[in-house]
């Protein structure tokens, strides 16, 4: 237990080193007192802010390497006010909220959360969040064999491979049959109805592991066509602020990863993952729900709602065995949503759509680069490459780029190309040295012929 200082106590020990009082200590010794103004810059946006900064450690020798990698972790700007909330120590330390009469902060911060991705979904509910998005699509496909009761899955092949790899795990142990849905020339998912037959549902991310936006509405519609559920998988959730929401796109469950909304890569978590639906799917949920009401007196009170998981009800009935929730990173993300407002996100991610395509233009016009994909994108896009895309790679670390993710590491046929990303945070500059790198590595392939 924290104990404080008692007043006669503090004049003990003020008197012990000669003060004549606390705030005496941080009295600058005479003489060493600044007489004149400081010579300060005006005030800039905290963005604008911290890479003056950058700038300025750049000039004493500091490295800085710039970074176009995305794949489903994104560098975003955080603001401030979503970090502070998560370090509070009644957030920070909490545990699990069982006792709603002792957690109702914890609990309002959760309905929030729910709240939130309902919005950004366009779906009537949405659980108190997973570990991460490849796991929020797992507990999709599992919410489609229980409302359908089926058990084949057509996956397309331009979901994230980790979040498929994750799939396949839980597939094996669940008898669940994985059928691949090709990827065709513009980077979208080929849909014909002979792939969607005797599913429990059809999987597309959108927009999907190499960039391109899917025609979800279509997918959607060949799917209910053949008695299947629409899952879509958000991995880049910022998008979710200029894109139609998956309900008005068809999906009937909408899974993801809410990284971008305030969360530092941090070497890859912890993150949340979202999962949303139709209320017609809400007892086939996994986790918990949080949900509204009134307490005795007629005040607002929040409560533990439903819990499917097994540690509450018979394992049999269970939704799932995964975890409850994931309830600070979803109060980092309850932060930034409401720190940035409705407004804010689509300024963001319109500026995301922008850097985007400024890099692109750039890239595209370096001899022997070109899009990949016709597709539109959101902020992250693949580029055919004149070489291998993993060397090419390893020589722009000299120059203190990471220039991206060769898109070889999941699909082996694909060697020469590379996935880029640009953010808000991505700069002309940044942009421009990255164009600039790419010249000089393409003139020494060159010259070394």
């Amino acid at each position: 237990m924290y104990t404080p200082h008692t007043p006669d106590e503090i004049a003990a020990m003020l008197a012990a080193v000669g003060a004549p009082s606390l705030e005496a200590l941080s009295d600058p010794p005479k003489g060493l007192e600044i007489r004149t103004p400081f010579d300060v810059a005006a005030a800039l946006p905290e963005a604008e802010a911290f890479a003056d900064i950058a700038r300025m450690a750049e000039a004493n020798g500091a490295s800085r390497m710039i970074s176009f990698l995305g794949a489903g972790a994104y560098r975003h700007y955080r603001p401030p006010a979503a970090a502070w909330f998560a370090t509070r120590s009644e957030f920070l330390t909490a545990y699990t909220p069982y006792q709603a009469e002792a957690s109702q902060g914890s609990l309002q911060a959760i309905f929030e959360w729910q709240t939130y991705m309902c919005l950004l979904t366009g779906m009537d509910v949405s659980n108190a969040s997973v570990y991460d998005g490849s796991t929020a699509m797992v507990e999709g496909a599992i919410m489609a064999t229980h409302a359908t009761e089926k058990r084949r899955f057509g996956v397309s092949r331009a979901v994230h491979p980790l979040y498929r790899s994750v799939l396949q795990t839980y597939a094996e142990g669940m008898g669940l049959e994985i059928v691949e849905l090709p990827v065709d020339g513009d980077g979208r998912t080929q849909l014909t109805g002979d792939r969607a037959g005797d599913l429990a549902a059809v999987i597309v991310q959108s927009p999907n592991f190499f960039g391109c936006i899917e025609d979800v509405a279509a997918a959607a519609a060949l799917a209910h066509a053949k008695g299947a559920l629409l899952i879509q998988v958000i991995a880049e959730a910022l998008s979710l602020g200029v894109l139609k929401s998956p309900r008005e796109l068809g999906a009937d469950i909408a899974v993801g990863e809410a990284q971008s909304f305030g969360m530092p890569i941090g070497y890859g978590g912890p993150y949340a993952g979202f999962v949303a639906t139709r209320r017609e799917h809400v007892r086939r949920l996994p986790g918990r729900l949080v949900g509204e009401t009134r307490d005795v007196d007629g005040r607002r009170a929040y409560v533990l709602t439903l819990q499917g998981r097994e540690q509450h009800i018979r394992r049999e009935l269970a939704t799932s065995n995964i975890c409850t929730n994931q309830a600070l990173c979803a109060l980092i993300a309850t932060a930034y949503l409401a720190t940035v407002g409705a407004r804010g996100l689509r300024a963001i991610a319109t500026a995301n759509l922008a850097r985007a395509r400024m890099l692109a233009g750039r890239i595209a016009s370096i001899s022997g680069f070109s899009p990949a994909h016709r597709a539109p994108f959101f902020n992250e896009f693949t580029v055919r490459t004149p070489e291998p895309a993993a060397d090419l790679v390893r020589r722009l670390e000299r120059h203190g780029i990471l220039a991206g993710v060769p898109v070889s590491r999941y699909y082996p046929d694909l060697t020469h190309d590379l996935l880029v990303c640009a953010t808000e945070t991505t700069t002309d500059a940044d942009a421009d040295r990255f164009a600039q790198a790419l010249r000089e590595e393409v003139a020494h392939a060159v010259a070394a012929v």
